[in-house]
């Protein structure tokens, strides 16, 4: 076994802070990912506080927020300024689009087989602006970042794209997009909620016009709180919503009425009205200190170990899975025959995956273990040699 394996297994030790009994192997983190014991523990002090409401003070509707956009700001290299609270992708997305603009006859990229809520924004984006859909594809043995770059020319006003392709874990030069992007004259719009929190990213260096990210994949939280950077230049720009918490002063509530053009600093603006989520938000802060704890490069390097040896097991099996691919997740082609019985029969052996298309996504985190991949491949073998 390789030295990144065995440095992968050291950080497996962390299965002890999820709830994840024996006998389970859960590879479905692209999905849902588990939740910290941590983040469970938190979540039910927050219940018992929400419970008592006469217990909320005036900063708590500020404060947590205020903690979950700095450290989310921390994992990916931007200021907390620059950051908006959101519920879901398609919000972070529609924050995007309603903010940028294309000609007629322009053109947004797009990658084949994304994600459906980025399309369908992108679609009603098109519907405003007169400007059409361009999907990329690759053709034989071409990477995504070849066929992106081949394809954005000077009539791309809009490059949306992933860090990874969410079906399969292929992955995309975001840098070499970006770089290619601005020569064009063309936003860059970045669907993170594959990588953020297991992929190394800086928006300092990268300097997309908006990414946003789900909570609760890669990011251990819990559902409905997401997460958008918003670039300077767009921060002055019409959020979708016109709530209370987002405008200047709005921690004085005795003022509350005494209405206001002018929003709070930064990226703000853009957040959903609902933001505090006094039951959620310590969930999502305890994930996030966790993962500031482990840092994102060390998550990548733990997670790149995992899959390198679900990957050379899949070799050996003549399975096919991408060259170029993230270091968390990877999609496995199994067998056209075997497709249908594949993912039910992995889950009768205790056993988790996601079918994407024509393979299983497999997509592990620090609760794996070595046994939890003797597990998957037993199962796998099991299935393939029923004919």
């Amino acid at each position: 076994m390789s030295e990144t394996h065995s440095e992968g297994r050291a950080m497996t030790a962390a299965r002890e802070l999820f709830d994840i009994p024996d006998g389970i192997a859960y590879f479905n983190t692209a999905s849902v990912a588990p939740t910290l014991r941590a983040g469970v523990a938190a979540g039910a002090d927050a219940l018992r506080w929400r419970a008592q409401p006469w217990r909320i003070g005036g900063d708590d509707w500020f404060s947590g927020a205020e903690e979950r956009r700095r450290l989310f700001a921390g994992l990916i290299g931007a200021s907390a300024e620059d950051i908006a609270l959101v519920p879901a992708t398609s919000y972070g997305l529609a924050v995007a689009a309603a903010n940028l603009s294309a000609p007629a006859g322009g053109r947004v990229l797009v990658l084949d087989g994304e994600y459906p809520s980025g399309i369908y924004t992108w679609r009603r984006f098109t519907e405003r602006t007169g400007a059409t859909i361009l999907t990329v594809r690759r053709a034989g043995g071409q990477s995504w970042t070849e066929a992106v770059l081949e394809a954005l020319d000077a009539d791309v006003a809009v490059v949306s794209v992933p860090q990874v392709h969410w079906t399969d874990g292929a992955a995309l030069d975001l840098d070499r997009i970006a770089g290619a992007a601005r020569a064009a004259g063309a936003a860059l719009v970045v669907d993170a909620s594959q990588s953020a929190g297991a992929m190394p990213l800086d928006v300092g260096a990268l300097r997309p016009d908006f990414l946003v990210s789900v909570g609760y994949k890669w990011l251990l939280g819990p559902f409905g709180l997401g997460y958008l950077y918003v670039a300077p230049e767009h921060q002055d720009g019409r959020p979708l919503e016109e709530n209370w918490i987002a405008r200047e002063d709005s921690q004085d509530f005795a003022r509350l009425v005494e209405y206001r053009d002018t929003y709070q600093p930064g990226a703000r603006r853009f957040d959903v009205g609902a933001r505090t989520a006094f039951e959620l938000t310590p969930m999502a802060v305890a994930a996030l200190t966790q993962l500031t704890e482990w840092t994102v490069p060390g998550v990548a390097e733990a997670l790149s170990g995992v899959t390198g040896r679900i990957a050379e097991e899949a070799a050996r099996r003549d399975l096919a899975f991408p060259g170029a691919r993230g270091p968390h997740m990877l999609g496995v082609t199994v067998p056209e025959a075997f497709r249908d019985r594949v993912v039910p029969a992995l889950e009768e052996a205790g056993v988790y995956v996601g079918a994407r298309g024509d393979a299983i996504r497999i997509s592990p985190h620090l609760h794996t273990t070595d046994e939890d991949v003797d597990r998957l491949f037993g199962a796998l073998d099991r299935v393939l040699a029923r004919r």
